[in-house]
């Protein structure tokens, strides 16, 4: 068994491209050995800012092969009365490269066939590789593509190729580049070239010689260790953010950290904007104390062995102080801001051109985060009237001009600094999280209910406008938006109607020309979410009938929508799940299908005096029964009981499907049989659309 290795060697590509290259590069290997029917027991792949590396183990030297058989034309066309070949049948044998002697009756149930067997595979692994290579190289997909050597396009412009099956090289040619056994290795201290003579070569020579750690958790490794270690000589910890530490590792090769200080007088900064200056621009991460206090450190990853690590650290030191310098500066200079000027600023900026500017959202957000408030936390009205207003201050701050990412948190530092209220400075904190799908949901109730107005407010104005999202486009960061409301409404158990949140928001608008009617405009939103809390749901591992039958019966409450899929994916796993969905499916079926057939309206109320069968009376008296217990449980919100009370219902609704006929002759009769079903069909299509429960 061989061992191969590909080597695509690249100008520098950017971190965030690496991680995904890597799995996609092992994917496309593994599948084309599928599919070229060629066995192997492992693809490892590896990325370094120079380098897509993948490596195979126990390729086997040739494909399997495997006998194939192919028809031909029916014996009465291929053959004479004599057996012997007619026009058809040679010219069947000439086109699959064999004599007609070759050629042989297949029976099948169709008849006879004229049929050859052919061997198929086989061939040399060493003869199969060069088009994989080509094929995988030209199938790798990247953020943006760069256009070189003519009408080739890649990430970034590809400087060399090694390919090796064993010890001999597997020639092939992308754009001007033909494959070899040459590597090279770190820029700077190990830049060869190198030969590889061997696959098995391949590891100890780029990393021996060429200075390279290939892996990227062999990267991540050694930054940690050794930055513990750097940290642990000042008495401090290291404030590890594992977005960042991804980052750095794939900015480099040969990992060095480095511990640098910066003057303790820039301690009296918010800690958020020394750490802002430290990760975003210098790719650096704080230290701090035992208390979580930070300390004047900071530690950097470089990408060399200096001669002089002095000189290095004083070079980061210096661009770190005139960073944190620009950052005192606009600390000063905000806090002698007063809001009022922020608050004056704001009517300068623009929201969305036909929504008005950020001072107009600011007053909607004042409108409707009291408005939040009074339904679920009336103490908080007030305060929350007050984070609406002053929720979009700090963007015309000096800091957040500069400091982006600080949108938010510079203005509950500021708003708590200038004398408002610690709920005021949460809410105003908070109010732009969750900013994707890992990050967290505000923590605090008021910071909730702001994030909440935000986001609906920004949804409702784009819908408005008709920016609804198509395929992947999305340039308001809409479906964020609106995971980011169902994330917040399920992480904080709020009960809130989707309607008449939208109802209020759009209320809140004025002097607006929008592009869609209001009716629209709420159905385009609501099946928005509906798409996007069925996407969260099936992602987080819910069977999609369960959440298309919750769905079906309603989400206008998100929280008790999802109350209500706990309760049906628990009784989905019930051994009896599958006979009651049939039993009220059916009921269902009948209702559905009736109604549209005779145009008729059911009510759900019934004759008692009409009903004439056992089992038609059975099943009116159990309904008029359970009624009391159902709507104490739905209004309990105990969906759980609910579902269990089907399996007092089922065996007499199957009973009745038994010993009734529901389309009668008589009118009255069948019209009070299909209300009597509808009374049952009516309260299960809140529980559930058992339409959608494919069994």
């Amino acid at each position: 068994m061989a061992r191969f290795v590909l080597e695509i060697g690249v100008e520098e590509m950017p971190a965030r491209f690496l991680s995904s290259l890597a799995k996609e590069l092992k994917d496309l290997f593994f599948q084309k050995l599928q599919d070229t029917k060629i066995q192997f027991s492992d693809v490892s792949s590896y990325a370094t800012p120079r380098r897509l590396v993948v490596y195979i183990n126990d390729l086997a030297p040739y494909q399997d092969e495997e006998e194939q058989v192919i028809t031909g034309p029916p014996v009465k066309i291929a053959l004479d009365e004599n057996n012997k070949p007619t026009r058809a049948g040679s010219g069947f044998a000439r086109s699959q490269g064999v004599d007609i002697e070759d050629t042989f009756v297949l029976d099948t149930d169709k008849g006879q066939y004229l049929a050859v067997r052919k061997k198929i595979g086989g061939a040399a692994t060493y003869d199969i590789l060069p088009e994989i290579c080509v094929q995988v190289i030209s199938a790798l997909t990247f953020p943006k593509k760069m256009r070189w050597a003519g009408d080739f396009t890649f990430g970034r412009p590809i400087r060399w190729l090694l390919a090796l099956m064993d010890d001999k090289e597997v020639k092939f040619q992308v754009a001007d580049l033909e494959s070899g056994q040459l590597t090279y290795g770190h820029r700077v201290m190990g830049p060869g070239p190198f030969t590889v003579n061997s696959a098995r070569d391949y590891f100890q020579i780029i990393e021996s010689q060429g200075r390279v750690v290939l892996d990227f958790e062999n990267r991540k490794k050694i930054i940690r260790e050794q930055g513990d270690k750097l940290a642990t000589e000042v008495n401090g910890q290291v404030a590890w953010k594992s977005t960042l530490l991804d980052q750095v590792a794939n900015l480099v090769e040969y990992p060095e950290p480095v511990l640098g200080r910066f003057d303790p007088e820039y301690l009296e900064l918010p800690q958020e904007v020394l750490l802002t200056s430290m990760e975003t621009h210098q790719k650096s991460f704080g230290l701090r104390d035992e208390n979580g206090r930070l300390l004047p450190y900071f530690l950097t990853i470089i990408n060399i062995d200096p001669e002089d690590l002095d000189l290095v650290r004083k070079g980061w030191e210096r661009v770190l102080k005139a960073r944190l310098e620009d950052a005192r500066f606009f600390w000063e200079a905000d806090c002698r801001t007063p809001l009022k000027v922020w608050l004056d600023e704001l009517e300068k900026v623009i929201f969305l051109a036909p929504l008005g500017s950020m001072g107009d959202k600011s007053r909607r957000l004042q409108r409707l985060a009291a408005h939040l408030a009074g339904l679920i936390f009336p103490d908080m009205e007030k305060d929350l009237a007050r984070a609406g207003r002053l929720a979009k201050t700090d963007l015309v701050s000096e800091m957040v001009g500069e400091f982006p990412d600080l949108q938010g948190i510079m203005g509950g530092i500021y708003a708590r600094l200038k004398g408002e209220s610690e709920a005021v400075s949460r809410a105003v904190s908070e109010h732009y999280l969750p900013a994707g799908q890992d990050s967290p949901i505000p923590q605090s109730k008021e910071g909730a209910l702001l994030a909440i107005a935000d986001k609906i407010d920004t949804m409702v104005g784009c819908f408005g406008l008709k920016m609804i999202p198509t395929g992947a486009a999305d340039p308001y960061a809409l479906r964020r938006q609106a995971l980011g409301v169902i994330r917040i409404i399920l992480g904080h158990d709020l009960f809130l109607s989707l309607s008449e949140l939208i109802d209020y928001t759009f209320a809140g608008y004025e002097n607006v020309e929008w592009k869609i009617s209001f009716e629209e405009l709420k159905q385009e939103l609501l099946n928005f979410f509906g798409q996007r809390l069925k996407a969260y749901w099936t992602g987080q591992g819910y069977a999609t009938r369960v959440v298309d039958a919750v769905l079906g019966a309603g989400f206008d409450n998100i929280k008790i929508a999802f109350v209500r899929l706990k309760a049906l994916a628990d009784f989905s796993q019930k051994s009896y799940f599958e006979q009651a969905v049939l039993t009220f499916k059916r009921a269902d079926n009948i209702i559905r299908k009736q109604g549209e057939k005779l145009g008729e309206k059911f009510t759900g109320d019934f004759n008692f005096s009409l009903l004439e069968e056992p089992a038609e009376k059975n099943l009116a008296e159990k309904i008029n029964g359970l009624v009391p217990v159902w709507e104490k449980l739905w209004l309990d919100k105990d969906f759980a009981g609910l579902f269990e009370l089907l399996l007092e219902l089922r065996p007499v609704v199957d009973e009745f499907f038994d010993h009734v006929m529901v389309m009668c002759e008589d009118k009255d009769l069948r019209l009070n049989r299909l209300n009597l079903l509808f009374a049952l069909t009516s309260r299960l299509s809140k529980l559930a659309d058992f339409s959608a429960l494919q069994v």
